[in-house]
């Protein structure tokens, strides 16, 4: 199985996670969520993917969310201009995301990671 982690560094949830699939023995390939920001085509893949809500994947207490007052915004968007938006800063998208070859978790909630140990 193929894990691939996104993460911000500095983020804390991100190092708790990280840490927490390097002590389960999870081998998986890190990415860096500013620097390669996941692109609007691997962001719809995994929103079907995960079976969650589009909304769900957009880190919804971050300032880039804020600033650009999209609590107000989302509602009225396509699923398209949300997967364009998402893609256009890393900032945007709620981390850690973590995608296996038929799962995707979003954010970090040890009971649902889980699953990863093998």
């Amino acid at each position: 199985m193929s894990i691939l982690f996104l993460e911000y560094p500095k983020c804390s949830t991100c190092k708790k996670a990280k840490a927490w699939l390097e002590d389960a023995g999870v081998a998986f390939e890190d990415r860096h969520i500013v620097e390669q920001n996941p692109t609007a085509a691997e962001l719809q893949a995994w929103h079907q993917k995960s079976g969650l809500p589009l909304k769900r994947f957009f880190n919804t207490s971050g300032l880039v969310y804020k600033d650009l007052g999209l609590k107000d915004k989302l509602p009225t968007m396509s699923e398209q201009e949300q997967y364009d938006l998402l893609a256009s800063n890393g900032m945007l998208v709620k981390r850690p995301l973590v995608v296996g070859d038929d799962f995707v978790l979003v954010g970090f909630k040890e009971a649902e990671w889980e699953r990863l140990r093998g």
